[in-house]
């Protein structure tokens, strides 16, 4: 599980260049440039090195010094995706929602429009606007779901 920690960290590179306005990779997101490096080597990550023809230095490791730090958070993600994959191998039916369900999210349902007064509109799952209204920052109404005219039964 190392390697999906270390995905992990590769992306969260990416993040930290996003937040720091820094163009860390081109060819359309293919080639990992030099600055791409510097923040992966801040979070403890190897590198070739020589950059790949194609992906420059895309392919990073995790360091011995960072599996040392980060041991317990991979063995936490560890635990983590086992859990997962005993929870929702057997669930034939896919009614696990992990842990969304347990604090009333919507766990990604089917988002319908809603609409105020004013005429604004958002898109949410029922289950969600039956719990408390959204109200309207416009109009100070709440969101509705607008009842379908002329439906053919």
């Amino acid at each position: 599980h190392e390697l999906s920690f270390e995905r992990l960290l590769h992306e969260a590179v990416h993040g930290i260049a996003a937040a720091r306005g820094v163009r860390d990779t081109s060819r359309a997101g293919r080639y990992h440039n030099r600055r791409f490096l510097a923040i992966a080597e801040e979070l403890g990550l190897d590198h070739p090195d020589e950059p790949h023809p194609s992906s420059g230095f895309s392919l990073v490791t995790l360091s011995p010094e960072a599996k040392r730090r980060y041991r317990p958070t991979i063995e936490r993600l560890q635990r983590a995706l086992k859990a997962h994959t005993a929870a929702t191998s057997a669930d034939t039916g896919r009614s696990f929602r992990g842990p969304a369900a347990r604090h009333g999210s919507s766990g990604g349902g089917v988002r319908v429009k809603a609409v105020c007064d004013c005429g604004r509109n958002v898109r949410v799952v029922p289950s969600v606007l039956a719990q408390a209204p959204i109200v309207c920052g416009g109009c100070g109404k709440p969101f509705r779901i607008p009842e379908v005219v002329g439906a053919a039964g």
